[in-house]
């Protein structure tokens, strides 16, 4: 005996009049607890909207009868922990930053490497990474090791944030230019320069190329880099007696760099942080390691 699933029982509500495959469905009301609340979220909605912030303008948003502005709050915020560390800002600006240190100045030097660290983060890191390590053989130079360009004191590291490299903002930024040797040298003296410089820093290189190449390097090369190739700090010319390269070590890349030269920019931040951002920066990117 099998049940009949159309027929209703008399104490069965009314049915919806949808039926699937012979089910019917109840026309059961909601429960009056959930009805509640779902009024209160409209309610609550609509004050809401009248108080705060909501709708969207063409430029800006509804202000809210109650004027509240989270940007307002943050900014706040902000200038809260500004007065606070006011006097910090100061001293760092007015100290020599080779006397900020964590046994002659405790406070100013945490508070140097804790905002030194935030303002990396913000606006060095997209270039040199997150951990200061750069990206190899793209022309963003690892902060962590010891091989500077343009020194690694912690002025000299400063200099550089305030002023930039090679950019067209600022007067006194550091500023260097390569010549770029395609049309001045020959494809076989490329060849052989590139060989070269191969073999100073360490790595395998057609024997028979050296001794041309070595003369080439002297004849073009040693002004800038040295006649043992290691570099000249005055100059921002590289040292390439070692393994460590900013546009890679390669035989295709350091012809790159031969027949094109290479041109990396630095923005100055003189104008975009202050000079106690500045120097926080410095030291903190000072104290990584390859500081010197």
């Amino acid at each position: 005996m099998t049940k009949d699933v159309n027929k209703h029982l008399p104490e069965d509500p009314d049915t919806t009049g949808h039926s699937w495959d012979g089910i019917e469905e109840f026309n059961n009301p909601l429960p009056r607890w959930w009805l509640y609340c779902f009024y209160i979220t409209i309610v609550w909605g609509i004050i809401y909207t009248i108080l705060y912030p909501a709708w969207p303008l063409v430029s800006s948003a509804t202000p809210g009868l109650l004027g509240y502005s989270t940007r307002a709050e943050v900014a706040e915020e902000i200038e809260r922990f500004d007065a606070l560390n006011a006097d910090l800002r100061t001293q760092i600006t007015e100290v020599a930053m080779t006397d900020v240190n964590p046994t002659d100045t405790p406070e100013l030097y945490n508070f140097a490497i804790q905002g030194g660290a935030a303002t990396f983060a913000t606006w060095c890191s997209q270039c040199h990474g997150r951990g200061a390590a750069g990206v190899q053989a793209s022309g963003y130079p690892n902060l962590l090791d010891d091989d500077w360009l343009w020194g690694g004191s912690v002025e000299d590291i400063h200099l550089t944030i305030a002023h930039g490299i090679r950019n067209e903002d600022d007067p006194d930024a550091r500023w260097s230019e390569m010549t770029a040797f395609e049309g001045i040298l020959t494809d076989e003296e490329i060849s052989q320069v590139v060989a070269h410089v191969r073999d100073i820093s360490g790595q395998s290189a057609d024997e028979t190329l050296l001794e041309a190449g070595a003369q080439v390097f002297l004849d073009n090369c040693a002004a800038c880099h040295g006649d043992a190739g290691q570099g000249d700090r005055f100059l921002g010319a590289p040292n390439l007696s070692d393994a460590i390269w900013l546009y890679g070590g390669s035989e295709a890349d350091i012809e790159e760099t031969v027949r094109h030269s290479r041109f990396g920019v630095m923005p100055a931040w003189s104008g975009r942080l202050s000079e106690a951002d500045i120097r926080a920066t410095a030291i903190y990117v000072h104290s990584l390691g390859g500081g010197e």
